[in-house]
């Protein structure tokens, strides 16, 4: 025992190390308080940029300066989501309740590979919540994971499985022959392309279906292409919906959908990764008629469900299956009728992740704590807030919607002889400026400002400032403002 350490990671003092962690949730808590005195965004510096270049600590930092450094050269250069004026992207704003489950989570720093632990228990408990809200039955499975990315991931992978046996995790997905191809609008997420080429099918096995006027996917020119690669002797096997698209909000037509899959034996799968959570609003549920016959649903907690990053989850209604396509006994996950190792199956039988945090904490917080009627209310009144942005500008004669507003996504563009150009240099001011921060995308060839209004804590007044720093800024970059064309 000579060379043994009595080194250890705890405080040497519990009462100050206790006094430090008040002080930074304290901390924490003030920033999310007064974030309306703070700008969205704003550009680093290149001297703390540069402080982060520095080699390897050797000794220890007290934990007081440690927390300074976070306090002055990293919370005042994040991404800015939490603030009601962040509009760039579809990131949720996380609330104090998520953060402080987060705390919790960190503290019992539980593993949810598996073993018989009352942390799976909650992370079921949330997949149960999830099968009960979009209609999925009692033996479905689920798992949280990143985000929808991943979960997009492994439903690929399930409907693999589905269509060529278990003998694919063996002999690969060309042992049998069969040229295997799946279906998705050119709205959908390119996530779903990546997730065509991680599984090994290849991202030209993904037919890219155009959409219609909404946005859509068309569905008649889906059916000529499946029709048509059955004619060459390929085999469809999976069609993709989306249910609020990453550039409009769009949602496809997925009870129309779920009919088509059927009838062609496809494993129908919904990418929700934010617009699924309207299901959480009476009134928005009916748009998304048809999700309960998904064979899979990927969405995320940590957009409009605010819990904080990350939260994902993938449902998927055979639960047998699922299970099929990634379980991997082996000798050091033995599994027992009592004691630590029992609860079997764990949720590393469910994906490839054995070390899993416990996510689930903060969702379940979160579902516990505000309830559907409020979570529902709040993500309802994102979606009011996007219809009177689409009211003003419909309004304005400076300004041009270029795309329906179906949930909380708003994209139009400032009038002028070169928009593109323009409206690209006004998305970059607005950053800067601190005011708002939108983001851009292109529809039918022509750049437009996005505007996605997911964070709770946005209000009109937000809205109102966009607005005018936008005509603002439009009105300093050109000599003369041109009409809308429409």
């Amino acid at each position: 025992m000579s060379e043994w350490s009595s080194d250890t990671l705890d405080p040497e003092n519990w009462d100050e190390f206790r006094a430090q962690g008040h002080r930074m949730l304290d901390d924490i808590l003030d920033y999310l308080e007064n974030i309306r005195q703070r700008p969205v965004w704003q550009p680093i510096p290149a001297l703390v940029r540069n402080s982060f270049h520095e080699p390897l600590p050797k000794s220890q930092t007290e934990l007081a300066d440690v927390h300074a450094i976070f306090m002055n050269s990293i919370l005042p250069f994040a991404v800015g989501n939490a603030h009601p004026g962040f509009m760039g992207w579809v990131h949720g704003g996380g609330t104090p309740v998520g953060l402080l489950a987060d705390m919790l989570s960190a503290g019992l720093n539980a593993n949810l590979g598996g073993r018989n632990q009352i942390p799976v228990e909650v992370e079921r408990q949330v997949i149960r919540w999830s099968c009960e809200l979009f209609g999925f039955p009692d033996d479905a499975s689920g798992l949280l994971m990143t985000g929808t990315s991943m979960a997009n991931l492994l439903a690929v992978l399930v409907a693999r499985t589905a269509r060529l046996g278990q003998r694919v995790r063996q002999q690969g997905i060309a042992a049998d022959g069969a040229k295997l191809v799946a279906y998705t609008s050119e709205a959908a997420h390119g996530c779903i392309s990546q997730a065509m080429d991680l599984s090994g099918f290849g991202r030209n096995a993904l037919r890219i279906i155009p959409v219609d006027a909404d946005f859509r996917i068309n569905i008649e020119a889906l059916t000529h292409a499946i029709e048509a690669d059955e004619r060459s002797g390929l085999t469809p096997f999976m069609l993709i919906g989306t249910a609020g698209s990453v550039d409009v909000g769009a949602i496809d037509e997925l009870d129309a959908l779920a009919s088509l899959a059927k009838d062609k034996g496809l494993w129908f799968h919904i990418d929700g990764a934010y617009g699924a959570l309207a299901m959480l609003s009476p009134k928005l549920a009916p748009r998304l008629c048809g999700i309960e016959k998904a064979d899979s649903l990927a969405f995320d907690f940590h957009k409009w469900g605010q819990v904080p990053y990350d939260a994902g989850c993938l449902l998927v209604r055979d639960g047998h299956m699922h299970y099929q396509t990634f379980a991997s006994p082996s000798a050091y996950l033995r599994r027992e009728v009592h004691g630590l190792a029992a609860g079997s199956p764990w949720p590393c039988d469910f994906g490839p992740d054995l070390s899993r945090s416990f996510r689930a904490l903060k969702v379940w917080f979160t579902l516990k704590t505000y309830g559907q009627a409020k979570l529902g209310s709040m993500i309802a009144g994102t979606c009011t807030l996007a219809s009177y942005l689409a009211g003003q500008i419909d309004a304005h004669p400076e300004l041009e919607r270029l795309a329906p507003v179906s949930l909380n996504i708003v994209c139009f563009r400032y009038c002028c002889d070169k928009p593109d150009k323009v409206n690209a240099q006004i998305v970059v001011a607005l950053h800067e400026s601190g005011i708002a921060a939108p983001s851009t995308t292109t529809l039918n060839g022509r750049l437009a400002i996005r505007v996605a209004i997911v964070n709770h804590r946005t209000r009109p007044s937000d809205i109102d400032a966009l607005l005018k720093a936008s005509i603002a800024l439009g009105r300093s970059l050109v000599s003369k403002p041109t009409a809308k064309t429409s």
